[in-house]
């Protein structure tokens, strides 16, 4: 699994206007319903209800909402870049400016959790998420974020 199976360059969004970790949700289940074709309520409602187990503020900035939802066929992913940061309730307790949302059919166990490494081993890389944080579009990220194989290839 690569990231480019997951995030597609229409799937970024830079900046997200957001003043709360609610709102961070809803917008990004909005766009979600744009790429999916699902109805954003049940897209939020599923994403709130993970959260109410935890938050998926994983620290360093980073949070990474996600569900097992019907009516899709494939694992689709979000990116946000926050215009300004958001308390997410993070482990390491600081506020959140970038969000992955992954979304995965009801029966992707496997690769709903591989999906999930993925993003995990991501957002280790402190340099990416620093570019990250300083980009002014989308572009700008999907670029930053489909770099990696080019240079550890040189």
């Amino acid at each position: 699994m690569d990231l480019t199976d997951l995030i597609a360059p229409d799937s970024i969004i830079c900046p997200l206007r957001a003043n709360s970790k609610k709102q961070v949700l809803q917008e990004l289940a909005n766009k979600a319903q744009e790429l999916t074709g699902l109805d954003a309520r049940d897209i939020f409602e599923t994403i709130l209800q993970r959260e109410r187990l935890g938050s998926t503020g994983i620290g360093h900035a980073v949070a990474i909402p996600h569900g097992k939802i019907d009516g899709i066929n494939r694992i689709f992913g979000i990116i946000a870049r926050l215009s300004s940061p958001v308390d997410f309730e993070a482990v390491d307790e600081e506020p959140v400016s970038i969000v992955f949302l992954l979304l995965a059919p009801e029966n992707a166990g496997a690769d709903h959790l591989k999906a999930l490494a993925l993003i995990s081993r991501l957002v280790k890389d402190k340099a990416m998420l620093d570019k990250i944080s300083y980009a002014n579009d989308a572009r700008s990220i999907y670029a930053i974020l489909t770099e990696p194989a080019a240079s550890n290839a040189a």
